[in-house]
């Protein structure tokens, strides 16, 4: 019988994967192997799907009756999301497809920026709008009988962290995906967030964040990406052929690190990076012989162990089992991470000495600095390169960026801990530190207070390995977030290595948010307007154009749009106020809000006590007083750490408040006060379009830079603030009339502690007037709150919440006067708007690939295929 297709093989061929890519020499070869008629058949099939309304349709049709094995008539809101969801992906995989592709082939330098949070909130609009298919989406869906803003409320949120740490990652992946860096992000993936907050009796409750129930149509399962991480164990010592002792780590155990990856598209490019999420497994998941004899808990032990180490976000470390939780959870990541980053380097076959001109990595905080332990113990122990050689190939690869300048917050791990989970991490980091003194000392001699505070070990009971140290010393540049934060770091926490390295290694680099989500997609009206008003949408990536808004306040019909825009985005908000918490506010009263982690150093023990003040005063007024007062509402939410007992009273006095004020006929609507549980992105997606003024007031010198004073005053709000973190800057950019600044400053506030704590300084009239309503049980039980007072009486009110008060009520009744001239209001927040352009991430990206990274952006190109 005649072979009527003869040019297909007779045989199968060896066909293989690479976990990273093939580079141009890789994929020759491989195509070399199969047959022409084979390699057009596979070109012709990998043609991208065309973006129009009928190709789209087709495509969400066919996920809904085969993917989804649902009917038209026979699904709901959720049903549609997930099929315009998988429908979305397919489109964004072509491009990461296409990316990853290309970046393999050309190798360029690439950042890996580790962080243990990326709080990216909802996906699917995100996506849409960054790759300009949100307008077809919107008809296609249509047409088919849904509203695509009932369809993107029906995702959840991808709880992958709680605070500004994990949304500035986010931010900046958007952005390094936007201006065409080649960039990965490595984090965690958490099966159940950091909790999802409920309100019970007043109290923040904490439950499970079940984000995970369904498939994740975001991430991309890499199941046969498993990396093997140990815990515990022992060092062997040995000595190789030519006598040059080396050690060997031998674990005690080990888990699998499972790989997860999740695209990143950027704005108005072809461009789509990555993030790589590390799931925690055992490597048995089932011991049958325990399970065969009955000894069924011990059958899944190995389990339990294993994924625990990637089930919550900051485990509560008030107990040695969860501060050993979060270091087996900080190792497991960086491992992995390291191990994979490695891999990519060693496929270019390039020498040891190439791996900072290919790799940059950014520490986010001390979080991943076991990362540099582990990159020198790779090169030592097992690429066999000498100490030297090795510790400057990982100080010229990492980058550390500081976020606090709290000593309290500065993480440490205890050396028994830690010679239990990682004894030969251990041993590496005592050579580091010994190395580095030695230097210090030849430099400055006979100064063992020098080396005392600047040793990576603290001669504690027992000893502590301050992580911060280390991270200074492993990296070849340190950077704060904040022209203020950058400064005190440089006096205050790491003054001795200033003077030890010289200021060159220590910069600023000014945080930034993304206008595409911050603004073009959380506030949609005012970027069609500003849009409008500009002549293109080229400031989405160019924020300095805004600055043409400043030629409008003039025009009474522009300002008339743009306050409409906000009455409407705050109806949005009332709405929700009313869904999550069942109190109904005026779109008309000012809304002043404050949402962020709840933390004594932010301060939002300092409002509900104002807020009490206001309460106790419109209360004392006559009913003709009562007619010029300003209504206003009050808008708290954040999450308080687990174990943060203080910090949770401030939650429980915020809705014990609540309960009081707004349920008062005496006071009626002039003042009302509400608690948004589970604040998350989406919240703030609502929340910050519809402010009238926003809250930080950190005491000052204590925050580092802050994001959310960005987000609310580029869409428009006004802030009350100290000049702590970002707000100097903001101020500078905006103008002192368009801000509202109070409190002591930086450089006053250990004079004013040690005021407080050794002179018998009297508390404010008016905080103590607000501390005594508190005290007869205006607002339930007194002793409930006793602690909380305590922080300012025995405490010394180390905050300065006293120092700050009547200077901080005066601020806010400044705020009261200004906005009743509304006239005189919208010019400031078009002004606001306008001069916001420095805080872009785009900026702030670009500044860390030019000064600190040395990588260059790389244009993929459409090519057509997936």
């Amino acid at each position: 019988m005649s072979d009527e297709n003869s040019s297909v093989p007779k045989r199968p061929m060896h066909h293989r994967r690479n976990f990273t890519g093939l580079t141009t020499k890789e994929l020759d070869a491989e195509k070399a192997k199969w047959p022409k008629e084979t390699v057009d058949l596979w070109a012709k099939l990998s043609k991208k799907e065309a973006n129009d309304i009928d190709t789209i349709q087709r495509s969400i049709v066919h996920h809904v009756t085969t993917t989804l094995a649902r009917a038209a008539y026979n699904m709901d809101n959720f049903t549609a999301y997930q099929a315009v969801a998988l429908s979305t992906r397919d489109r964004l995989i072509s491009r990461w497809n296409e990316t990853q592709g290309q970046l393999s082939k050309a190798d360029p330098k690439r950042v890996y920026y580790l962080s243990l949070e990326f709080l990216l909130g909802r996906s699917m609009d995100n996506a849409l709008l960054n790759m300009g298919l949100k307008g077809t989406y919107d008809k296609s869906i249509e047409k088919l009988g849904f509203n695509m803003e009932d369809v993107i409320e029906s995702e959840v949120d991808a709880a992958l962290g709680n605070g500004g740490l994990g949304r500035l990652a986010a931010c900046y992946m958007d952005s390094l995906a936007t201006l065409d860096y080649p960039a990965w992000g490595y984090g965690l993936r958490y099966n159940y967030g950091i909790f999802q907050q409920r309100i019970v009796d007043g109290y923040q409750t904490e439950y499970p964040d079940y984000w995970l129930n369904f498939d994740n149509p975001w991430e991309l399962p890499r199941l046969d990406i498993s990396i093997q991480i140990g815990f515990g164990g022992h060092v062997q010592t040995i000595q190789d052929e030519y006598g040059v002792t080396r050690h060997n780590w031998v674990p005690a155990q080990s888990v699998q690190a499972i790989a997860y990856d999740v695209p990143i598209p950027g704005y108005d490019t072809e461009n789509c990076n990555n993030i790589r999420l590390w799931r925690s497994k055992p490597t048995r998941v089932f011991d049958l012989t325990s399970f065969n004899e009955g000894n069924y808990e011990k059958s899944v032990e190995d389990a339990t162990n294993a994924e625990k180490i990637t089930s919550v976000l900051y485990p509560n470390d008030n107990t040695m089992a969860g501060k050993e939780l979060r270091l087996k959870q900080q190792y497991f990541w960086t491992a992995a991470s390291l191990h994979d980053i490695v891999r990519r380097f060693k496929k270019s076959m390039r020498e040891w000495s190439d791996f900072p001109d290919q790799v940059a990595i950014q520490l986010n905080d001390t979080h991943p600095t076991l990362a540099i332990v582990e990159l020198q113990r790779l090169l030592v122990d097992e690429e066999m390169l000498n100490w030297d050689d090795a510790w400057e190939i990982v100080t010229k690869t990492f980058a550390f960026t500081n976020h606090t300048v709290l000593p309290e917050a500065m993480e440490k791990w205890s050396v028994p801990m830690f010679e239990y989970l990682l004894p030969r991490h251990l041993q590496i980091i005592f050579d580091i530190n010994l190395f580095f003194l030695q230097k210090v000392e030849k430099k400055v001699p006979n100064d063992r207070g020098l080396l005392n505070r600047m040793s990576i070990i603290e001669e504690a009971q027992p000893q502590q390995i301050r992580m911060a140290h280390l991270a200074v010393v492993g990296s070849h540049k340190v950077n704060g977030v904040a022209a203020l934060h950058s400064s005190l770091i440089k006096t205050t926490i790491f003054k001795d290595f200033v003077d030890y390295y010289g200021e060159e290694k220590f910069i600023n680099k000014t945080n930034g948010v993304t206008p595409r989500r911050w603004l073009h997609q959380s506030n949609p009206q005012l970027s069609a307007l500003i849009t409008e008003t500009l002549g293109s949408d080229k400031w989405l990536k160019d924020l300095s154009l805004l600055k043409g808004l400043a030629a409008k306040t003039g025009d009474a019909a522009f300002r008339k749009k743009w306050m409409a825009i906000k009455r409407a985005n705050k109806v949005r908000l009332a709405e929700l106020i009313k869904e999550r918490c069942g109190v109904e506010v005026s779109p008309d009263a000012l809304f002043d809000v404050q949402v962020k982690r709840i933390h004594e150093y932010k301060r939002q023990f300092m409002n509900i006590l104002s807020v009490i003040h206001r309460y106790r005063t419109i209360k004392s007024m006559t009913a003709a007083q009562k007619a010029s007062v300003q209504p206003r509402v009050v808008i708290f939410g954040g999450k308080a750490a687990p174990g943060y007992y203080i910090a949770k009273l401030v939650i429980k006095l915020i809705n014990s408040v609540a309960a009081v004020v707004n349920q008062d006929p005496a006071v009626g609507d002039l003042l009302k006060v509400v608690f948004i549980p589970d604040y998350n992105v989406s919240v703030a997606e609502v929340i910050v379009p519809a402010s009238d003024i926003s809250q930080h007031i950190s005491t000052a010198g204590t925050e580092a830079s802050g994001t959310s004073n960005m987000k609310f005053v580029l869409n428009g709000g006004l802030i009350i603030g100290t000049l702590d973190g970002a707000n100097v800057e903001i101020l500078e950019e905006i103008g002192e009339d368009n801000i509202f600044i109070f409190g002591c400053m930086a450089h006053e506030v250990e004079d004013l502690r040690h005021a407080q704590r050794y002179r018998g300084v009297p508390m404010d009239p008016a905080l103590q007037g607000v501390i005594s309503a508190i005290e007869k049980g205006t607002f339930e039980d007194p002793k409930i709150f006793q602690p909380l007072i305590s922080t300012l009486t025995v405490g010394k009110d180390f905050y300065l919440i006293s120092a700050d008060f009547a200077s901080y009520i005066t601020a806010n009744q400044q705020v009261d006067a200004a906005y009743k001239k509304q006239d005189e209001w919208s010019k400031k927040s078009i002004l606001c708007t306008a001069h916001m352009g420095k805080f872009s991430s785009d900026r702030s990206v670009k500044e860390y690939a030019e000064e600190i990274w040395n990588i260059k952006p790389y244009s993929v190109k459409d090519e057509g295929y997936m």
